[in-house]
């Protein structure tokens, strides 16, 4: 019996030793990722990126820098503002809109959900930030192993068949990133950009950056102030042209002196200093004059938006 047993005990122990070198062969999160960024780079054609060797290359991440940036290196709790584009590995994600891809936050945050801003972007990003990109006014393509995105679970809504509602698990992502300098200056490039884009001219600049452009001038009479009370058209739209606020064109709307005192900085500017009864302005306005890097509070305009206005003044009454 005992002869029994310890027999018993050998095949099963060869059969358990058997089974752990099978497992043993297939590869593990670092080598799946590996292959998987190898595989895109080559299918891609993907060149000249280097490897992340930062603490010994343990990130798996590689990258390429377009422009190297200026200024003293970035640190974990210094605020940054920055535009990004996002492709998951197996293309069922893209997310290209800069519009909506501003954040403004704490660089050790970006990883974690914040109320304001909604950041919640993976650690491999914040990163590639701090050790890679480094300073302010750079940008990189950046390729982050899934171990460093958004893990097994990945992330989003839906099934992982959706297109640009979920990342599938153990999905790898492709990340273009720029940290702005000077968000005055970027907005001025973001507005100019698109006034070319559209073919829109005829507009002037004012000193705090803002451009107007008198469609129709108004009837006789004063200029709209903080004591006015207006009816009037308008349609607000963020500069991929999606628009967030407005009237119907043919409906207008009144607001009450307490009212027009609330309208954002760029706004007021343009309808104080240009605007009459009869009216007709429209306004591409700096995202400082807009809602700055808060955004709106019901998240239809992001962080360090620039907007455009159309704004058709029917009465004034001061």
């Amino acid at each position: 019996m005992k002869q029994k047993i310890f027999t018993f005990l050998l095949i099963a122990a060869a059969g358990f030793t058997a089974c752990r070198k099978n497992s043993d062969a297939d590869p593990d999160i670092k080598q799946y990722d590996e292959q998987q960024i190898q595989a895109y780079m080559s299918a891609n054609g993907l060149t000249d990126f280097s490897k992340d060797t930062t603490g010994g290359d343990t990130t798996g991440m590689y990258y390429k820098i377009f422009n190297k940036g200026v200024g003293v290196p970035l640190e974990y709790s210094d605020q940054v503002s920055l535009v990004f584009t996002l492709k998951s590995f197996d293309g069922k994600y893209i997310s290209t809109d800069t519009i909506t891809n501003h954040i403004f936050n704490y660089l050790g945050h970006l990883n974690t959900k914040d109320p304001q801003t909604s950041a919640n972007l993976p650690k491999g990003l914040m990163l590639g930030i701090k050790n890679l990109l480094k300073y302010r006014d750079g940008s990189m393509r950046l390729l982050i192993p899934s171990r460093l995105a958004y893990g097994k679970a990945g992330t989003g809504t839906g099934s992982v068949s959706n297109t640009n509602t979920r990342i599938a698990g153990n999905q790898s992502l492709d990340y273009y990133v720029h940290v702005i300098n000077d968000q005055q200056v970027y907005d001025d490039l973001v507005i100019r950009s698109y006034m070319t884009a559209n073919g829109l001219s005829g507009y002037t600049k004012t000193a705090t950056g803002l451009y107007y452009k008198i469609i129709k001038d108004g009837t006789a009479g004063s200029f709209i102030n903080d004591q006015s009370t207006i009816t009037t058209t308008y349609t607000g739209t963020l500069l991929n042209n999606v628009v967030f606020d407005g009237t119907a064109s043919t409906t207008a709307t009144s607001f009450a002196p307490d009212q027009v005192t609330t309208f954002v900085d760029g706004v007021k500017e343009a309808l104080f200093t240009y605007a009459k009864e009869g009216t007709s302005i429209s306004m591409l306005i700096p995202s400082r004059l807009g809602y700055g890097v808060g955004g709106s509070s019901t998240g239809a305009i992001p962080s360090n938006a620039p907007l455009r206005f159309e704004w058709q003044i029917v009465t004034v009454t001061h």
